[in-house]
């Protein structure tokens, strides 16, 4: 499959926040997702749109996910990609991430994709390197291609998300998964629910265009969609809830909790999931209700729509540059 030509200039070398995306950049990467979910159902899933480019998988942290989907992205695509082992890297023996960052782009990669603990670091090395950098996760801050995925999975059962009510339940606090759907979700035109105790909201959530709960059952009245988030232990210090257990009583998902919601609800989770913590087996499971495995293979398609426009905006960069313009 040869490289696409589009009508319409992606003006973006660089997706660090959903906020750096229009309506218009957001409804193309869907239809370049949707061509790529639809080549990705096929035998031949190969294509050289990406022949040439170097995309490099930057992880700083563990991801299984993520990681996975962006270089089966990169490889379906094309590209050449690489993964670079952070855990047996110079940064493990306490470079600096400037020196890292130089010495990764004297290598000459086109595309790296960075997940990292601290708040800022694509944006830091976008800036520091040149290079064209996509965030796939940055401390509690963003996670701009899992919020695209989640509702490009959302429009590929309803057609559009402006209008309907979703809910997002958990762990927002710690989430960047809710902070980049947040994002999205308000520019797509959602209307947006947030259910979770108090230790585990912000302290500014009410400035974030969203209604608040601290009851799941009244939350969950009428939603369209229920996104369960993990709870996020790793990045918790102290007793933001009392028990496993008692969060599962509290705001777990359940078929019965979700008889007050739509007929037709969907439940999402972006993974991976703590079951019988943030939801039920049976529910988790479902394949009427739930649309996590289908938010995984969106993935991969919104990821190789992300890098292709990417690529595109790379190639007519460089071409400009050529011709002087």
């Amino acid at each position: 499959m040869t490289r696409a030509a589009f009508s319409y200039d992606f003006p973006h070398r660089h997706l660090i926040s959903v906020a750096d995306l229009n309506p218009v950049d957001i409804r193309i990467i869907f239809e370049r997702a949707a061509h790529w979910l639809a080549v990705n159902r096929t035998p031949d899933k190969s294509s050289d749109v990406l022949k040439g480019l170097t995309v490099l998988n930057l992880f700083f942290e563990a991801s299984t996910r993520t990681q996975g989907s962006f270089e089966m992205a990169g490889k379906r695509l094309g590209a050449d990609v690489v993964n670079f082992a952070v855990a047996h890297s110079s940064a493990s023996k306490g470079e600096s991430l400037s020196d890292t960052a130089r010495t990764l782009a004297a290598m000459r990669p086109d595309i790296m994709v960075v997940r990292h603990s601290a708040t800022g670091a694509p944006r830091f090395l976008a800036e520091r390197t040149g290079l064209a950098v996509v965030n796939a996760g940055d401390g509690m801050h963003e996670h701009p291609t899992q919020a695209l995925l989640d509702s490009f999975t959302l429009a590929q059962h309803w057609g559009e998300v402006g209008g309907k009510r979703i809910l997002i339940v958990g762990d927002i606090l710690h989430s960047r998964v809710a902070r980049s759907n947040i994002g999205l979700l308000n520019i797509l035109g959602a209307e947006i629910r947030l259910c979770a105790p108090p230790t585990l909201l912000p302290s500014d959530v009410d400035q974030w265009g969203c209604d608040v709960f601290h009851d799941l059952d009244e939350a969950l009245q009428d939603c369209d969609a229920v996104m369960a988030l993990r709870q996020q232990k790793e990045r918790m210090s102290g007793g933001f809830v009392p028990s496993a257990r008692e969060f599962f009583h509290l705001f777990g998902l359940t078929h019965e909790r979700l008889e007050v919601c739509s007929p037709d609800v969907l439940v999402m989770h972006p993974g991976p999931m703590n079951r019988g913590t943030e939801i039920h087996t049976k529910l988790a499971d479902d394949p009427e209700k739930s649309v996590i495995l289908e938010q995984v293979e969106s993935g991969v398609a919104v990821r190789m729509a992300v890098l292709e426009l990417i690529g595109e905006t790379i190639r007519r960069d460089f071409g400009n540059r050529e011709t002087g313009q």
